[in-house]
């Protein structure tokens, strides 16, 4: 088992801590070994193996539904002494009414409880009454490429080549694992998205014309990146002969939010100070999931790069906006407690650079403002902007 140390140390942080531990991703992610590694962690710290319970719910474990009140009954039975028991649940959106049990099992106070979950009622805005002001969100991802470094040992390859490879294979830790060619990883995630799409979506949503649905993802796909809105979608379905209304597209989009297929990624006007609710873009919880859907095309990895960086910088605690300042857009606006950086991101630094640089250099503060780039040759620092290699920015210390 490869260490994830970031959750780890997360966990750590709020062990024994009166709150829910409420690990949220997209299915794979590595949700089920996180617990493991808590698991080992907390018996390397002295807690017995019996106050230890690690239960799992997933629908080939569960014989039939289990009612909330059979999931406490279990897990009570197995509270058999004195003393703090630690609870690791697994996958717990498949017990009907799970928060009623977990609540009454953190009523008692003698239990410290962690759970993972890979849809819609792990979001904040979904988990119940119950759970309010009881729980601390830890968002899981897919690796990171200091992880994909990690999981990769103990190869002797330079990062950077090692970085083409993750910008095509992605960072599900099984494929990271599994040392599997381009078209066998494609496959292994093109399983992975199927099994989110039917169980997570259409079967949970029970969504009817699959066809329109399917159409609508391939769009989102297709436009990774870039700003469009549900109005904009149906006008494009439209386009080629289809219907279908904009509540209906609207909820596509929120039921793929929801279970972590597409993040969404707001505008922030940086004169106004505010946040806006139009022009927003999507990104995708994995830069494999557009190549398993769509092929992978060279051509394409520049439109993935901000992707990449989007997520690297959520798993650093930072907020993500998209910038507008006046008339110039900024690929990245990241502000976490009183800090704040803007990022600039591009395949390759031109010589004419001026949306890359110049839209930097028209922000009037002292806030660090980063240009990304592929290009081996970019670097340095013009006018207070630095100039970085993906490479660097995602090993380096941002």
């Amino acid at each position: 088992m490869v260490i994830r140390p970031r959750y780890l140390e997360a966990l750590r942080t709020y062990r024994d801590i009166p709150l829910v531990k409420v690990l949220a991703g997209i299915r794979r992610s590595g949700k089920s070994t996180i617990l493991e590694m808590l698991r080992d962690d907390l018996l390397q710290s002295g807690v017995a193996p019996e106050h230890i319970i690690h239960m799992r719910y997933t629908s080939e474990e569960l014989e039939g539904d289990m009612t909330d009140r059979e999931m406490y009954r279990a897990i009570r039975e197995r509270i058999t002494g004195p003393g703090r028991y630690y609870l690791l649940l697994d996958e717990v959106q498949e017990v009907d009414g799970w928060e009623k049990a977990v609540n009454s099992l953190l009523e008692d106070g003698s239990t410290d409880i962690y759970v993972t979950g890979s849809n819609s009622r792990l979001m904040a805005g979904e988990i119940s009454t119950y759970l309010t002001g009881r729980y601390i969100s830890i968002p899981v991802y897919t690796l990171s490429f200091a992880e994909y470094l990690t999981f990769r040992e103990p190869e002797a390859r330079p990062a950077r080549e090692l970085l083409k490879e993750y910008l095509r294979m992605g960072g599900f830790p099984i494929v990271a694992l599994g040392r599997f060619d381009q078209r066998s990883a494609y496959q292994i995630v093109e399983g992975i998205y199927s099994s989110v799409i039917t169980g997570d979506i259409v079967r949970r949503h029970g969504v009817v014309h699959f066809d329109l649905f399917e159409r609508v993802v391939r769009y989102i796909v297709e436009n990774v990146g870039k700003t469009f809105s549900a109005n904009a979608i149906a006008r494009f379905l439209k386009g080629e002969g289809r219907s279908l209304s904009v509540e209906t597209v609207y909820n596509y989009l929120t039921w793929l939010e929801k279970a972590f297929v597409i993040y969404r990624c707001q505008r922030y006007d940086l004169q106004g100070k505010a946040v806006l609710k139009t022009q927003e873009k999507f990104y995708l919880a994995d830069p494999s999931l557009k190549y398993c859907v769509m092929g992978f095309d060279p051509r394409s990895i520049a439109s993935m790069l901000e992707n990449v960086v989007y997520f690297e910088l959520r798993r650093r605690g930072y907020q993500v906006y998209i910038g507008k300042n006046e008339t110039r857009e900024i690929d990245f606006v990241a502000m976490r407690q009183d800090e704040r950086i803007y990022v600039q991101v591009c395949r390759q630094l031109p010589e004419s650079s001026d949306r890359e640089l110049g839209n930097l250099l028209k922000i009037r503060d002292h806030y660090p403002k980063y240009v990304v780039t592929l290009d081996d040759l970019a670097s340095g620092n013009v006018n207070g902007v630095r100039i970085m290699h993906l490479a660097d920015f995602l090993l380096g210390d941002i």
